[in-house]
């Protein structure tokens, strides 16, 4: 077998094979295979695509190209959760609680954040004292004890993933789905769950600015975990307007135990019930509409915010600053960002919101930069909320005075103010399963 018969048949259209996907990703691995050709193939696949299966198939053999986590010694299903990411999304840090709450083990392995989105790793370390760095066996031992864990990858997996996407990022072959798709999926595999539910945000915030265009990534993504095994559902959610109201760090932190006490605003609260839903669905504890009311019962019985605390405890964390939000370290400096004008808020570029959180100190353009956890918004308006000439339309922190021009300068950037009000914007737009997709909006 060669590199370049595999080129020119994916080049020519042609269905590559099991084996020959697992030619190239073995050796481009060990480094047989030389940057150039892999490039080539990458940019064949994005001009040719790839069909449900031989993108399953190329998953798989990037799931295999290095560590699996195994979880047999944890009991029962276990399902995993994936966001595509997003301003203001704090899901993973109440959605594992509420599912851990209801007896379901949660093993989750998240990442960082880079440039205008968040990383759940991140907000964790908001917390004082809280360790997301922790041994294997240190891991699935809080698990098994506690109900779950939010660490960082942790061994050596999917390196075939590490070298193809920082191939992507350098050849233009970052837009393609069968390699979004396979980039995502081969990490959930790989992390050793039965099964996975995944929240694909679009609008402006997101990767996927159309409910089509994430409902394609979804389909393709719910197509490979079903080829190899894996029960997968997702939802394709809203990130036209930020998730909840606070964006930063220690910020979220703070409204993601506010989901847990039934307080946050409702387009979080929502999401993080559903998605702890489709967890619970998936994992056996009955239909979704069972499971919906068990999320709901967790939370107004404090149960899941109890199980937030003890996991944040078991990793080293200060549980007592979720208690009470005066024990975080507080942010210097502040300001209040007023509206221009009389009118509505007709829409907001979310993604500018995250680049003015960043500007802040809350986000990096640099994997090894410093993050400045207190930095952040919290948004007193968003789309559809009427407001008048000098109304507060969100609060700015930083521990750097100098920061807080360029963030309001970009934040004002991120509101349109108009006359008129717009239709409201929902929450959920479908659920996409095995069976096909289910509109939800």
């Amino acid at each position: 077998m060669r590199m370049y018969d595999i080129i020119e048949h994916k080049r020519d259209g042609h269905e590559l094979t099991p084996e020959e996907l697992n030619y190239f990703v073995s050796r481009y691995v060990d480094g047989t295979i030389p940057e150039y050709q892999a490039s080539a193939l990458a940019m064949a696949i994005f001009l040719k695509g790839m069909t449900a299966r031989e993108t399953g198939w190329l998953t798989w053999e990037m799931a295999c190209s290095g560590e699996m986590m195994d979880l047999s010694s944890l009991p029962g299903i276990k399902v995993d959760k994936h966001s595509t990411g997003g301003v203001g999304d704090k899901t993973t840090l109440a959605v594992v609680p509420i599912v851990a709450s209801c007896g379901i083990p949660v093993a989750k392995m998240s990442g960082r954040g880079l440039g205008h989105t968040g990383g759940t790793l991140d907000k964790l370390e908001s917390i004082p004292g809280m360790s997301v760095s922790i041994d294997r066996e240190r891991f699935l031992q809080i698990v098994r004890e506690v109900g779950c864990a939010v660490v960082g990858q942790t061994g050596n997996l999917v390196p075939a993933d590490k070298k193809l996407y920082a191939l992507r990022d350098v050849t233009a072959t970052v837009d393609s789905i069968p390699l979004i798709a396979s980039s995502i999926m081969s990490k959930k595999i790989a992390a050793g769950c039965d099964a996975i539910v995944l929240d694909v945000k679009c609008g402006s915030g997101a990767f996927m600015k159309t409910a089509d265009q994430a409902t394609k990534l979804a389909e393709a993504m719910v197509a490979i975990g079903e080829e190899v095994g894996r029960t997968t559902v997702a939802l394709i959610t809203d990130m036209d307007r930020p998730l909840g109201n606070k964006v930063g760090n220690s910020l979220e932190v703070m409204e993601a135990c506010q989901v847990l006490q039934g307080t946050a605003p409702a387009d979080i609260s929502d999401t993080c019930l559903e998605l702890a839903a489709n967890m619970l669905q998936l994992a056996g504890r009955g239909s979704l509409a069972e499971c919906r009311e068990l999320a709901r019962a967790q939370v107004a019985s404090g149960a899941a915010f109890e199980r937030l605390c003890r996991m944040v405890e078991a990793q080293g964390g200060d549980s007592r600053v979720l208690r009470d939000f005066s024990r975080f370290p507080q942010a210097p400096c502040k300001r209040e960002v007023r509206a221009p004008r009389d009118g509505f808020v007709f829409s907001m570029q979310t993604e500018q919101v995250g680049i003015a959180s960043a500007a802040l100190g809350a986000g990096r353009e640099t994997i090894d930069a410093t993050i400045d956890y207190t930095a952040g918004i919290d948004l007193a308006r968003k789309t559809g909320d009427p407001v008048h000439k000098g109304d507060v339309l969100a609060t700015l922190y930083s521990s750097n005075k100098d920061r807080l021009d360029d963030g309001e300068h970009l934040l004002l950037e991120a509101y349109d103010i108009q006359d008129e009000q717009p239709l409201p914007v929902p929450h959920f737009f479908a659920r996409v399963t095995a069976a096909g997709v289910e509109p939800l909006a």
